[in-house]
């Protein structure tokens, strides 16, 4: 299984971006699929996932009311819109995603991962 995130870039501060994360030698739909984000001199936080099916949702509280996590079955693809960005928001951007036997929690146990997408939001 291979992901790639694309979307990223360069945004001012209040600016939007879309993430985007698709997937090969996998359907998206049945797995957790998550966004985590690593900020210069910081580990690795989750800040949202969707849980297979779309069955429900997870926002770190950092990102909540900003950023809205999304799926497209057809194109096996799930997003992630950031708005509201701020330049605590640079970071770079990683799609991960869980296959059975799944986490305790959404963003738990993740199997695959992209190799992210580089976000800088200036001020």
């Amino acid at each position: 299984v291979q992901l790639v995130e694309s979307g990223g870039g360069l945004a001012q501060t209040g600016g939007s971006l879309r993430l985007s994360c698709t997937a090969s030698g996998a359907t998206l739909d049945g797995l957790n699929v998550g966004w985590f984000r690593q900020r210069p001199g910081s580990e690795r936080e989750g800040i949202s996932c969707i849980t297979r099916r779309g069955g429900g949702f997870y926002y770190a509280n950092s990102v909540k009311g900003r950023f809205t996590i999304s799926s497209d079955t057809a194109k096996n693809m799930v997003y992630l819109q950031m708005n509201n960005l701020t330049p605590e928001d640079t970071a770079t951007y990683f799609c991960a995603a869980d296959a059975p036997p799944y986490g305790l929690g959404c963003l738990d146990g993740m199997d695959y991962w992209g190799r992210g997408t580089q976000v800088t939001v200036s001020s």
